[in-house]
This record gives structure tokens, sequence and C-alpha cells, in this order.
């Protein structure tokens, strides 16, 4: 697949010329556009990183394999050539690797290592808007060092549903926008019955949609628990017929992640049963159904054992908006959400720095 078949493409070179007269950059961009294998890319010829190495940050680690695996194949290359990456207990870099992309913990490790950075030229921060404690710290981290001694480092941070005026302001850096691709999602609210689990919903929801819709289905749920609980509601459907469900999530094993994100090879229709793992940087293809829990399980401080715990809490409005366009990335698309249309849910996630 060519660069000019993204979005993006249009931008690569405003990206590459706004980096060489300011060390930093805001990056908008909608899924779909190709942010994430595009700009990396982009933005290895480019005189002022003076053949050095790019790293960025991908969040999830089903996401950094992904991301390294496709840019790798736009090369014709194997991973660990021009392209790897780095998670935990794996790492697939070699000698001649340009680009690494890596995990939250391997980008805080390498920071606190080497401050100085010896031959990474950009920092590269891919979905932003998550917000996580390790995200954060990382960035901040990354302009300590920019600021005290690698006036030549470049930081990209990089998003597709972040208040990007504000957060260009803070970093003082210019904002660029992207436009997406994506075809029309109508979004609509499937009720539930009074006093109703969420795995009896979700189950209803999804024979309904296998009746109704064409296409793949992806549903979002908190955690592996609940998506063990789906997968026992449909265990017994006769609606199912011979759709395949499949379950991703980050504990997975590579080979179990690499299976969902291609299509089936019998040509079989799937229900893909997911946490927010899916909501962003990985293209499953083939989804036209999203059936979202509005949940996901995330980390809360507990004031009575002075201990972070993980705790199931209602989505922001940004993460539904983002779970509702993976329906429209092939074709025209439907999103159903499992709670009532009259709950309002905050605009943007809040920072785990301020909940942990």
């Amino acid at each position: 697949m060519s660069a000019p078949s993204f979005p993006i493409a249009s931008l690569l070179p405003q990206i590459t010329a706004s980096l060489a007269d300011h060390p930093r950059l805001v990056l908008e961009a909608p899924p779909g556009a190709g942010k994430t294998t595009q700009v990396p890319l982009a933005l290895l010829d480019a005189p002022w990183l003076e053949g050095r190495r790019i790293v960025m940050l991908e969040p999830r680690r089903v996401a950094a394999r992904a991301a390294a695996g496709f840019m790798a194949r736009q090369l014709g290359e194997a991973v660990g050539e021009t392209v790897g990456y780095r998670i935990r207990f794996e790492n697939r870099v070699g000698p001649r690797t340009r680009i690494e992309v890596v995990t939250e913990g391997i980008l805080t490790r390498i920071l606190q290592d080497d401050p100085l950075l010896e031959g990474v030229g950009a920092l590269l921060f891919d979905e932003f808007h998550e917000r996580h404690l390790a995200g954060d710290l990382g960035l901040a981290l990354a302009l300590d060092v920019q600021a005290g001694l690698r006036e030549d480092l470049r930081i990209v941070v990089m998003s597709a549903t972040l208040d990007g005026e504000r957060l260009s302001q803070w970093l003082d850096a210019p904002r660029l926008t992207s436009a997406g691709r994506s075809f029309p999602v109508a979004v609509s609210h499937f009720p539930a019955r009074r006093d109703e689990a969420l795995e009896s919903q979700a189950r209803r929801a999804i024979e309904q949609a296998l009746a109704e819709q064409p296409g793949d289905l992806l549903v979002f749920l908190p955690g592996q628990r609940e998506i063990g609980k789906v997968e026992a509601a449909l265990g017994h459907s006769p609606a199912l017929g011979q759709a395949h469900v499949l379950a991703l999530h980050g504990e997975l094993p590579v080979e179990r992640q690499s299976e969902v994100l291609q299509p089936d090879p019998d040509g079989r229709r799937r229900v893909v049963l997911a946490t927010n793992v899916a909501e962003s940087s990985v293209t499953l293809p083939g989804v036209r159904v999203v059936i979202d829990s509005g949940l996901a399980r995330e980390p809360r401080f507990d004031p009575n054992s002075g201990f972070s715990r993980l705790d199931v809490v209602s989505i922001a409005q940004a993460s539904a908006d983002q779970r509702a366009g993976r329906a429209g990335r092939v074709a025209e698309g439907v999103a159903w959400r499992l709670w009532p249309a009259s709950q309002r849910l905050e605009p943007q996630r809040r920072p785990e720095l301020a909940q942990v």
C-alpha cells in the first residue's frame, strides 16, 4: 500500500517543514488518516534527522506490533530491519533499525538510562489522548531533555481526539490538522431490559446485528472477565450461524492477536470481543458494526489501601466517538451504544495522573 492512499499524505511535507523550523509539533489526525504509519516513514529522509533514529511511543502492545509490521511491509522488509519494535519481553530491533515503535514503560526506561538519547533524532507520542501515567511522564522527561541537553531533538504529539489548541499552547508548538477517511456511521442506543446484565444485553445486540446488518462486528467490553461472560452467553446461540467469535485484549499471545487483525481465511463473518485496545491505532478489516458497552477498566486511587486499583468506569465522549468511528473504516456502518441516550459522558478522558 502506498502513502498517497492515506489522507495524511498531502500534509506530510508540511509536517517535515514545520519540524525543520520548530522542534515541537502537535498533530491532530482522525482515525484512518494514516498518522501512525505514514508520519515516521515520511520523516526518515528529513535533513534535520541526520540519519538518526525515530522512536515512536505506542501505548498498547497490540498496536505497537501492528504499526511496526505495517510499516515494514510498506518498505518490503521484515520487522527488525528498518522498522522494529520493543515491548515488554519482546525485542524486534536490529543494527539497521531507524524506526523503533515502543510501549510506554520502554520509553521511560530509555529516557532514564540515556538522557542524551544518543542516536535519536525524533520522539513521536502517538494516541496521546489516552493520557496514561507513563505517557505523560515520558513527555515530561522528553521535554526536560530537549530543554537542557538536546535542543535539536524533535518531539511530535499525535492523536485523533485531543484538545489540540490547548496542548499546542502549553507546548509552545505549531499545530497541524489532517483530514480523516471514514464513511458515515449511524449511531443509536440499544435499549436494555429491566435489570438486564451486560452480557445478556450484548448477546441480544450481537444476535440482532448479525440478522440485520452486513459485515463483521466489533464489541467493546471493559475487560477479559466481561469478554469471557459474553463468549459463554454466545456459546449456544443459534443466531451465530457460521460466524466466528474472537477475543482481542492485551494479554493474548501474539499469534492470537495477529489472527484478529486479519480477515477470516474461510470468509466467515467475525464477532470480535475487544477491550479498549481496539479503540485506536489498530484497524480490524471488515468491521461494519460496533456494539459499545460504554465501559472501560481503568486505574483509580483507593484512599483506604493507599494503592491504585482497576475499576470499571464509563468512558468519555471522545472515546465513544472514536469507538463508533471504527464502524466506518471500510464502508457505511452502524454503532449501537448499550447505555441510555439520556446518559451524559465527560467530554474528554481524565488524565491518569489525576486519579491514581
